[in-house]
């Protein structure tokens, strides 16, 4: 089986499939597809396969002529919603969302109804990888039993392992091709058949077991999310010193050795940051251990839409002015600058509270001309266009996403305050008595 299967890889005769067409799938897909696989994706949402069989894009950052070259012409990428195609690959690869619930617990719905669907048609032969970021254990604990009661044997009759996926969408510096790819199987045979499969694409790093790879993407970040936290208390205890955090981290990273600069902000946003943390944190009390360092940077971080909430009310009360019915502006609503991504974006949050607190809210991100519904949101907006408002026209403006397409002196012109979370305007030089940094 090992053999057929590197021999398959080798030859290009190998399918891959992949469930979970988005931010983590498609440039997983669009990368197997540059190196000659065939690739057969699937996703529950038909309005995803429609567009990938029409050859259009649904994300920013994966043009549309790259659809239209594997899916017309060349004709090696095709879309579906029916698993039961699953028979006719060889490779699946598991790329779904991995959530929390309402309490912060991990919610692995996606990943153990994906498995059930591929052991409906699992075969002698299959390759089975997770890439969807969860908790230590997993892989072996919660997907092996599932495949396993086909009564096919991991090893024997067919592989399983983990590859966390490492995506960072907008990065121009770094994409799925040149980012080091951790891998792990269950079992030895296993591994050396994922090395071959995934060095095609990317460099690769092997390591022991599935727990150590599913540990590795925890470790990566809850580093950043501590950090972040950190940074985060900082700036709400500076701020009542009247001291600037941005100064102070821009002077601090000036030190060549022992410090790496994090920069606060309105909370987290991303698939990965503001989740996986919880996830080794759930995973935890399972052996007696409470991971107060963990929880209490996940506390920190999301207090921080609520102390946004406190500056907006206190700028507006400078001027005498309340919160209910104020005309308030958030700029940006993606998670990060540049992207067309709001998964778990903090502007989702403050624009909740602000609606809560008797605001009227409206927005601007040039990358999301229509606010999406989310799993915990609907909030059935549109992006406003800047120059159609007249100046002064909004009480106040809240920078919750420092595009690097926003005209910010013109934010500044169309509100009557701003509140900036980001450090945007003064990096762009925007000079004010209006601003309030938050």
């Amino acid at each position: 089986m090992k053999d057929e299967l590197i021999a398959g890889i080798e030859a290009r005769e190998a399918v891959v499939g992949i469930i979970g067409l988005g931010y983590v799938g498609l440039p997983l897909a669009r990368e197997f597809l540059k190196k000659g696989f065939t690739v057969l994706g699937f996703d529950v949402d038909d309005g995803k396969i429609v567009k990938i069989s029409n050859g259009e894009s649904y994300i920013k950052h994966i043009g549309a002529d790259f659809l239209k070259k594997y899916v017309k012409e060349v004709g090696t990428f095709k879309a579906t919603s029916d698993f039961s195609k699953l028979k006719e690959v060889d490779f699946i690869v598991i790329c779904v969302p991995t959530p929390l619930d309402e309490h912060y617990n991990p919610d692995l719905s996606y990943v153990l109804n994906s498995t059930r669907d591929i052991a409906k048609y699992l075969h002698k032969g299959h390759v089975v990888v997770l890439e969807s970021t969860t908790y230590p254990g997993t892989t072996e604990e919660e997907m092996l039993p599932i495949l396993e009661d086909t009564g096919l044997k991991v090893g024997e009759d067919f592989y399983l392992g983990y590859s966390p996926e490492r995506e960072d969408p907008g990065n121009k510096e770094f994409a799925t091709g040149n980012i080091p790819k951790v891998i792990s199987a269950v079992t030895d045979n296993g591994l050396e058949v994922l090395n071959r499969l995934y060095s095609q694409i990317v460099s690769v790093v092997p390591v022991s077991s599935p727990k150590v790879a599913e540990a590795c993407k925890i470790l990566e970040n809850t580093y950043r999310a501590i950090n972040i936290a950190l940074v985060n208390e900082l700036k709400v205890i500076l701020d009542r010193m009247d001291i600037d955090i941005w100064e102070v981290i821009e002077a601090a990273k000036t030190k060549p050795f022992g410090f790496q600069p994090f920069y606060p902000g309105p909370g987290l946003g991303g698939h990965c940051i503001p989740i996986d943390p919880f996830y080794l944190a759930w995973k935890a009390k399972e052996y007696d251990v409470h991971t107060h360092f963990i929880e209490l940077a996940g506390e920190i971080n999301n207090t921080m839409p609520y102390y946004v909430i406190e500056k907006v009310m206190k700028a507006l009360n400078v001027r005498k002015q309340s919160i209910v019915d104020a005309d308030i502006l958030v700029i940006g609503v993606a998670y990060k600058p540049d992207v067309d991504d709001t998964r778990e974006s903090p502007a989702l949050k403050v624009i909740d509270l602000l609606i809560k607190e008797g605001a009227r809210v409206t927005y601007h991100d040039p990358h999301i001309p229509i606010m999406p519904k989310t799993r915990k949101y609907d909030f059935k907006l549109q992006s406003v266009q800047l120059p159609q408002i007249a100046d002064d026209y909004y009480d106040a403006a809240v920078i919750v996403t420092d595009h690097s397409d926003i005209d910010y002196q013109e934010v500044l012109s169309k509100a009557k305050i701003v509140i900036d979370t980001r450090n945007a305007l003064k990096q762009k030089g925007v000079k004010s008595d209006k601003i309030w940094k938050a």
